[in-house]
Formats: C-alpha cells, sequence, structure tokens
C-alpha cells in the first residue's frame, strides 16, 4: 500500500510540497512526527540521496524512531541521513574541519556537569563567594549568552547585562565568562552551546566549507522548530541557503522554552523570513476528546501573539474537565491519589500527574505511597549522570583526550592511587601558570618545578604512563573491547566488587550496564555495515544525551509525576494538573504579557496530554518556603470555557474526593449549552457582620471600604472585597482577614 494513502489530505499536501521554503503548523496530537517521517521518506522515493537531507531534531531518541520509521516506510537507504538533534549534527560537521578552529579531531564534548565544575573552580580560585556564584546559576546564565550570540568581548560592551550582574552583586561574571571560555580551549574541550556556535563561526570563516556543507544537504528539515534559540535560526538560514529548501515544523501554542533561550518568533516571523514559503496547518488532533481539545483552544485563544488555527477532534465528546477545589496541598495530594486508586482498573501507566515546579512532588508522592500505589518521577537522575557511571567514562575521555582536565580530576582519586586532594591542587596551580595540561605537569613534573616530593613524583608519572598507554591502545580497538579493557586494568570493576553494600552492588550493575550499552551500540554500527566503531564515536553519542532519551529501565505499571516541562511530547489516558494557584501557575516570575502567554501555553501542552480524561484542581492554602499561604484559584480557569467544565467538591474537608463518576449519561442528550462564564463569577452574597461602604482597618493593608461581601462557590469561601485607601483593591479570606472597624 503507498504509504500516501494512510495521510489526511492536508497532511498529504504538506509531505508531497517538498520544494522551497515550508512552515508546517502542527497542533497537539495532530501527527506531527508522522508528516516529517513521510516527508522524508517521500524525498528518498522519488530519489532525493539520503545524503543530501538533513533533518534536525531536539532529542535523540525522535531522531532514533524517524530513521526507523523510514526504514519500515523506504527500506535501509535511511541510514544514510544525517539525521540528529542540532548538537548531534554539529559535531558531526565539525569533527573532520576542527583544526581549522584551533581544536584536534577528538575534542571533548563537555556535558553541564563538567562546565559546573570548571566554573566551580574558577569562582574558587578567584575568592568569589559560592552563595552568589552558584555554579547552576552561572552556567545557565553563560549558556543564555551563548544561545544569544553574546562573546566574553561583546558582553563587556552590553550596559544591559552589566547592569544585571551589578543588581545580582556579580561583578565579575564578565572576567568568568572568559576564563571560562580560555579554560575550554586549553583543554581541547567545547561545551553543548560551544557545538553551535563553533559550526557557525566555522561555516562563516571558511566559505569553501559552508559552500561545501551547502552542496552537500540540499534539503533541510527541522522538527519544533518553535523551541529553536537564536543561535539555531542562524544556523538553519545559514545551512539552507542558497537553494533554501527548507522544511520547518512546529506548533506556536507549545513554545515553553524561553528559559532555555527558545525564541517564538522564530515560527511567529518564518513567513516574514522567507516570502514564498508555504503554509500547511495540521489543525486535526487523533489524541484526545472533542471537550478536552476544545477546552484547550478556549484558553490559548486568550494569547495575542500566535498563529490563527483552530484544533478539533473526531473523537468521542467525552468527559468534561473536572476542576477540584481543596482546603490545602496535603488533601489535593490525597484526593488525586484516591482518584486514581479508584480507577486502578485502568492499569496505573495511564495517570499522569503534572505539576509547575519539582517541589510540589514531595506532598503527592508521600499520599501515593501511603496508598501503595507505585510511581515513577519522569526526569529523575539520568543513568549517564549517576557518579560511577561518570566515573568510567572519565577514563575513557581522557585516554582519547589527554588534555581533558574535568576528566582528569575526576578519576584520578578513583580507585585510589595515593594522589589526594592537596597533590592535585598542586599541579592545577603549575599547570595553568604554565599553559599546561595537568596531564602533560604529571607526566614530567621536573620540567615546570612542581613541588612534590619523589615519592608523590613516582605516582604521578606511574598514572600518566598508564594513560599514555590507554591513548594508544584506544587508537586500535574497539568501543566494546577498549572500555572492558579500561575498566579492568584500571581497577575501577575491582573497587566496585569489593563494595557488598546495597548501594555498592547497584553502582557495580550500573557500570555493568554500561558496558552492555557499548556492546549494543557497536552491534548495532556492524548491523549499519560499519566494521570499526572506536570509543570517540561512543563518547559523542553519550555527551549528547538528553532528559527525554533516558530509557525507564522498570517496565512496571506505575503512576507518572513530572513537570509540565516534562510532560511535552507524551500523552496518557488519565492527566492530572494539580497547583491551578496564582503565583504557583502562572508562576509568580511570570510578569511581563509575554511571560504570561508562555504560562498560558504551558497549561495549553498540560491539558493536551490527555486522551480521556483531565482533571484541574488547586488548593486554597499551601505549604511554601516555610508556612502555610492563602491562594487564589489560578486566572487561568477563566480562561477555559465554562461550558467545558464539570465543578466537583469534597464530600468533607477532611477527605476529599473528585467525584469520579461519570455523569454525562444523567444530562439530556441534547442539553443546551451553557454559555462560558468566569471562574470567578461564580459568587453569592451572604449574610455577614460587615456590608458594603463600611471602614475597616486591616494590620497589613491599613483602612479601606467594603465593597462586597460574598461566598465564591469555586473555593467554597466566604470573601471581603475592600477597596483600601493606600494599597488599592484586595479580596480577602473573611475568616482569615482580621479585621476591625476603622
Amino acid at each position: 500500500m503507498n504509504f500516501l494513502d494512510q495521510l489526511n489530505n492536508t497532511q498529504r499536501e504538506a509531505v508531497t510540497c517538498t520544494e522551497g521554503a515550508s512552515l508546517i503548523v502542527a497542533g497537539a496530537g495532530s501527527g506531527k512526527t508522522r508528516v516529517l517521517t513521510y516527508r522524508i521518506a517521500y524525498l528518498l522515493q522519488q530519489g532525493v540521496p539520503a545524503s543530501r537531507i538533513m533533518a534536525l531534531t531536539f532529542t535523540n531518541k525522535a531522531a532514533r524512531e524517524m530513521k526507523e520509521r523510514i526504514q519500515k516506510l523506504v527500506g535501509a537507504d535511511a541510514r544514510y541521513l544525517m539525521m540528529g538533534t542540532f548538537h548531534h549534527v554539529c559535531t558531526k560537521l565539525l569533527r573532520p574541519e576542527a583544526d581549522k578552529l584551533g581544536f584536534t579531531r577528538d575534542f571533548t564534548i563537555y556535558d553541564t556537569t563538567d562546565s559546573k565544575s570548571v566554573l566551580k573552580a574558577i569562582c574558587k580560585e578567584r575568592g568569589l563567594d559560592e552563595k552568589i556564584y552558584k555554579p547552576g546559576a552561572v552556567q545557565a546564565r553563560i549558556s543564555m549568552l551563548k544561545n544569544s550570540g553574546v562573546s566574553p568581548a561583546q558582553y563587556g560592551a552590553n550596559t544591559q547585562l552589566l547592569r544585571e550582574d551589578r543588581e545580582a552583586r556579580m561583578y565579575e561574571m564578565m572576567t568568568v565568562y572568559e576564563q571560562y571560555q580560555v579554560r575550554l580551549r586549553a583543554a581541547n574541550a567545547m561545551d553543548f552551546d560551544d557545538l553551535l556556535i563553533n559550526t557557525l563561526v566555522l561555516m562563516r570563516t571558511f566559505p569553501e566549507v559552508r559552500e561545501r556543507i551547502q552542496t552537500q544537504f540540499q534539503y533541510i528539515l527541522v522538527d519544533e522548530y518553535q523551541d529553536t534559540n537564536y543561535i539555531q535560526f542562524l544556523l538553519v538560514k545559514m545551512l539552507a541557503e542558497p537553494q533554501n529548501n527548507i522544511c520547518v515544523v512546529g506548533d506556536d501554542a507549545q513554545s515553553i522554552y524561553s528559559f532555555r533561550g527558545a525564541d517564538i518568533r522564530n515560527i511567529l516571523n518564518f513567513r516574514q523570513q522567507y516570502p514564498d514559503a508555504k503554509l500547511f496547518k495540521l489543525e486535526r488532533n487523533y489524541r484526545s476528546t472533542q471537550t478536552i481539545v476544545n477546552a484547550a483552544n478556549s484558553l490559548i485563544h486568550k494569547n495575542v501573539h500566535q498563529i490563527e488555527k483552530t484544533v478539533y477532534s473526531e473523537k468521542e465528546q467525552g468527559q468534561p474537565l473536572r476542576l477540584q477545589p481543596y482546603m490545602d496541598d496535603r488533601t489535593e495530594a490525597l484526593g488525586v491519589a484516591t482518584a486514581i486508586q479508584r480507577q486502578k482498573h485502568k492499569g496505573y501507566d495511564s495517570f499522569a500527574v503534572l505539576y509547575r515546579t519539582n517541589a510540589q512532588s514531595r506532598v503527592i508522592e508521600g499520599e501515593l505511597r501511603k496508598l501503595n500505589i507505585p510511581y515513577r518521577i519522569y526526569g529523575g537522575t539520568s543513568f549517564y549522570q549517576r557518579k560511577e557511571i561518570k566515573d568510567a567514562l572519565g577514563y575513557l575521555r581522557l585516554a582519547v583526550n589527554p588534555r581533558d582536565n574535568e576528566a582528569l580530576l575526576r578519576i584520578v582519586g578513583f580507585p585510589g592511587r595515593g594522589i589526594g586532594e592537596t597533590t592535585m591542587k598542586k599541579v592545577s596551580l603549575n599547570a595553568i601558570e604554565h599553559h599546561k595540561p595537568y596531564l602533560d605537569v604529571m607526566r614530567r613534573p621536573d620540567d615546570t618545578g612542581l613541588d612534590v616530593s619523589a615519592g608523590t613524583a613516582k605516582k604521578l608519572q606511574a598514572f600518566a604512563a598508564y594513560m599514555d598507554g590507554l591513548s594508544e591502545q584506544s587508537e586500535t580497538m574497539d568501543a566494546y573491547t577498549f572500555t572492558e579493557m579500561v575498566l579492568r586494568t584500571s581497577g575501577v570493576m575491582t573497587a566496585l566488587a569489593l563494595d557488598r553494600s546495597q548501594e555498592g552492588i547497584d553502582r557495580a550493575q550500573n557500570v555493568q550496564e554500561l558496558l552492555n550499552a557499548i556492546r549494543e551500540f557497536v552491534e548495532q554500527r556492524v548491523n549499519e555495515g560499519i566494521d570499526y566503531t572506536p570509543i570517540t564515536d561512543f563518547l559523542s553519542e553519550v555527551s549528547l544525551q538528553t532528559d527525554q532519551d533516558e530509557n525507564l529501565t522498570d517496565t512496571s505499571e506505575r503512576v507518572t509525576l513530572m513537570t509540565v516541562h516534562a510532560a511535552k511530547g507524551l500523552e496518557f489516558p488519565v492527566v492530572f494538573i494539580v497547583g491551578m494557584e496564582e503565583n504557583l501557575f502562572p508562576s509568580q516570575f511570570a510578569v511581563k504579557p509575554n511571560e504570561v502567554e508562555e504560562e498560558r501555553r504551558l497549561l495549553y501542552v498540560a491539558i493536551t496530554r490527555a486522551m480521556e480524561q483531565c482533571h484541574l484542581s488547586f488548593a486554597r492554602q499551601r505549604f511554601r518556603n516555610g508556612t502555610f499561604n492563602f491562594a487564589s484559584p489560578s486566572r487561568f480557569l477563566n480562561d477555559i470555557d465554562r461550558q467545558f467544565f464539570e465543578l466537583t467538591r469534597p464530600a468533607a474537608p477532611e477527605r476529599p474526593s473528585f467525584g469520579l463518576k461519570d455523569r454525562s449519561a444523567e444530562r439530556p442528550a441534547q442539553a443546551p449549552v451553557r454559555p462560558a462564564t468566569p471562574v470567578r463569577e461564580a459568587q453569592t452574597p451572604i449574610a455577614s457582620s460587615w456590608k458594603e461602604g463600611d471602614r475597616v482597618s486591616h494590620r497589613v493593608f491599613g483602612v479601606g471600604t467594603v465593597l462586597r461581601v460574598y461566598r465564591d462557590e469555586v473555593t467554597e469561601n466566604d470573601k471581603i472585597e475592600i477597596r483600601f485607601d493606600t494599597q488599592g483593591t484586595k479580596t480577602l479570606l473573611l475568616t482569615h482577614a482580621k479585621l476591625e472597624r476603622a
């Protein structure tokens, strides 16, 4: 059967229109991956060589799945596609040309942990306050600068950036940035952001390289284009020139990564960049019920900056969204756990609990454990971020790149060989002073006058000699054989085997799993016709792993807990979205209109993860920062048309439940649709000792005039609205306002 027959009309048109620029706006659940995959398959079917196609994705997992599907559609030619993440593709483009930029072909790729380690060392050497110059914050700042195209030289001329540093009391940030780049180059290393920037520099600086790359890749395809940053935008633009056979796929309504540098303007302004670009809108949702899709539409249409589209579903109408208020975050967690338990016949894998911040998971985990409900937290510690794995990889990294100082510092003390921190501090300071890699100093300590005893000097030389031997062997042995030899001769496996605690056993098993992963990697390459796989190829693959690429080794059924950001791209029959409160969702840090719009897009993503049921809840008070704080329902609840809601209430405040009984059968078959009503309009006047016009005094807000007293039917709270003389209008919980007559 022709695979084009599996597409709807709009999808088919987007697949077969291959020449020139194309923008495919793919609504949630509309078959975006299928369209991108089939478009590549169609190009191959039309005779375009696989080596002429470049497809850029945001996860290695997405690239692997697409390649597998293409192979099933058109055959084995797909293995020659240049397909992978931006970082993966840039690494392949850079290695053959690295010498032009002053690097060797075997340059090391520093992950986030490596970068933080370098930055921590720089800040410590300069005597900077660790409480101010936190490695994570400094690393994130530098990454944002790089993604925005700001070099250390440009940094010093940017008054706004320097002002931000002064406000954060990070007066030496520019110097730290400069030193960080010096250390990277000295270590023959690049971080993730450098892979992109240096590819751009390479193509700009060397026209012959740029022309060769542009000639080789005639068709450029980009997935999740709404998540691209400024540097990625420039890269894509240059790669596509001059033919401009560029196809970008994405959904502006799901642009939620501005904190990583993503710029929604890239997709919003695509047709301005390419005036002749064809626009395709994939608006049919194949995932969710009509009610879920319509509710999500009513929400996202409140955003000003968007590409107009109306996503629709042809599935069953489905149940309304359930909105549940709770007394506090503990009863909210208990309500979610109880609701899951009532529907456990669906299988625990059917449920996902989504939250805005990681801190919200603690109380939910506690209630799930009490009811013996198994769960997993998606986005936990990655396999390749575990200490024992990074230690093992450290030996491999240093073997192929003797200038990798971070790898050396990680492994020199494991297993113990009599080289302590004091000695290594002397080595590092001496190496920095003489502009040498640490291993050079250890190899010949007398040449630089290293101040260590004769016994210590022998230990340093012995370690350096061992690593030199590994470097030679790495060039002749395949990845698996080499790794097995390194782990055995270095003493890593022996040291792990001697620890018979459960943690030690787990660590040893993890290292064994690393060997298994390398063996599978080598075997996969053999199946692709590649006879020899050096360890550098595997190290590149590992360095480019993303959170979403992590395989869950536990395949038993479990409820999934995760942040909304982590949920993008996933789907579940039943979704719970907790913490729908002001200053939580939307975040208290969302102040500007564009920030609020991104928070609204984030909720859109959360709702559209649901296939059959979507539950939203909020707490009247939440334990945050060590105290209980009163909370108001999120403003976004007003943005969803009330006709798509069913408000449920706990039977008793002490033990809430979601009221999961499906009441759709109790309604008349042709019941008229209720008009949309904002959540906050569900209010009833109540009898109170306070009345409109009373002058009152509040210990925080001062003196004011009562505007009204009412019962909020959504939160089930009695509230009082007061216009204070100096603080504006406030709405307070009547039972906690502690008012006095003025």
